[in-house]
């Protein structure tokens, strides 16, 4: 099991506070260090069973930036799936967080408690 975190956020400390006391075997990626490039986001996401869209943080200043919530400049469809891809993978902040890949080859956005215990079930 592997989670990808940023130390700075809440919710990834609340994850692996959890995952300590389950005892939970992982190994943590902090992700704005060790980059996931867009192969490993496609994994990710195929895992997720999520979209690129779905797993991005559109609040963040890099978003903005972007103009990431313009749906004409940024329509949420397949033939703009690369696009997003590759803007995750050059603005890593934009990545939901954290994400979870379960031992089963699955994976959570692990924000709650519940995702959490989920990962650690599959």
């Amino acid at each position: 099991m592997e989670i990808w975190i940023n130390p700075a956020c809440s919710k990834c400390r609340s994850a692996l506070h959890l995952l300590d006391e389950e005892g939970a075997d992982y190994t943590v990626r902090r992700y704005l260090d060790d980059v996931p490039s867009e192969d490993e986001i496609r994994a990710v996401l195929d895992r997720l069973g999520l979209e690129p869209w779905d797993i991005t943080r559109t609040q963040e200043a890099d978003a903005k930036e972007l103009n990431l919530k313009d749906r004409e400049a940024w329509p949420r469809e397949a033939a703009a799936r690369d696009r997003w891809i590759a803007a995750l993978a050059a603005h890593p902040k934009l990545i939901q967080r954290p994400i979870i890949t379960a031992d089963d080859g699955t994976a959570v956005v692990a924000r709650t408690d519940e995702a959490v215990r989920d990962a650690l079930g599959r």
